[in-house]
């Protein structure tokens, strides 16, 4: 990978941990503020990392402007490490069927935004 496919990998990430980070507390403000049920909150929260990882797949594939699944690919698999990282290093527990499945679906969602991305991209020089 060339070095603007690696600086664009680095904005992704830092781009992926600000917006859940900002997401999080917004969903904690509103949590605090009304009452929501479980499903509810399940399928919130999954919507909005899906949205958010295609985002940043979407601008990883824009800056990077070529291999755009590779970017994609990358993207989800550094998600997903962290957040099994968090959960086995903090709370001892793997992961369970239904949370891969979950992160299946991120994978591909980064996948498909670094796809899209590349091709709104301007094409890249040559040297």
């Amino acid at each position: 990978m060339e070095k603007m496919q690696w600086t664009s990998l680095l904005y992704g990430w830092i781009i992926l941990f600000g917006l859940l980070f900002i997401s999080s507390f917004a969903l904690g403000l509103f949590l605090k503020m009304i009452d929501m049920k479980e499903t509810t909150l399940s399928w919130t929260t999954f919507i909005i990392g899906l949205v958010i990882l295609f985002t940043c797949g979407f601008i990883t594939g824009l800056k990077g402007k070529a291999k755009g699944w590779l970017l994609g690919v990358l993207i989800g698999i550094g998600f997903t490490g962290f957040v099994f990282l968090v959960q086995f290093l903090g709370y001892q527990q793997g992961f369970t069927l239904s949370q891969a499945m979950y992160h299946g679906f991120y994978l591909i969602a980064a996948i498909l935004g670094g796809i899209i991305g590349v091709n709104f991209s301007s094409p890249a020089e040559e040297k």
